[in-house]
């Protein structure tokens, strides 16, 4: 397979998965809980991402995916103050981007982050996107086995037995 093969293979797959892939949950039972808002918003912020991809950027979690990560894991545990500014944060940017502009109350809106808490918002999604498409290869790999077994059955089914004992 040649290389731009791979690559229209690989942007269809993230087009997909953008519409397929699980919601990355903190794992505690509070999945079933996100918003249908933040759901619906997760999905759009997947699709912009895959054009920013083919515009050479690196493609990550969107800030859709953390606002609700770190909304099931506060559900949780309590956040420390670096996590309770980074959820304020994202979540008062992933509201105003879906809500027409409107604004999260000035008592809880945080206007910018810290360079350390900027890289742990990197990395939690990064790490977002290593679970979303980990979860995206292994339903394709079961999908894989489940075809394969089929077809053996089939085949199995059509093949006349010539010995039995």
């Amino acid at each position: 397979m040649n290389l731009a093969t791979q690559q229209v293979e690989r942007g269809i797959s993230n087009i997909v998965g953008a519409l397929t892939d699980p919601i990355i949950a903190y794992p505690g039972g509070w999945g079933d809980t996100i918003p249908e808002w933040l759901k619906s918003a997760i999905i759009t912020e997947r699709m912009v991402m895959n054009l920013k991809a083919l515009k050479g950027e690196e493609i990550t979690g969107t800030d859709a995916e953390a606002c609700a990560y770190l909304y099931t894991a506060c559900l949780c545990f309590p956040l420390d103050h670096d996590w309770s500014q980074i959820y304020l944060y994202i979540a008062g940017q992933v509201h105003s981007r879906h809500h027409n502009g409107a604004q999260v109350p000035e008592d809880i809106r945080v206007e910018s982050l810290s360079a350390e808490q900027i890289s742990d918002l990197r990395r939690l999604k990064g790490s977002i996107y290593q679970g979303r498409t980990r979860a995206r290869q292994e339903r394709d790999r079961a999908d894989r086995r489940e075809r394969r077994e089929e077809e053996a059955t089939k085949k199995k089914a059509e093949k006349p037995v010539l010995f039995e004992f």
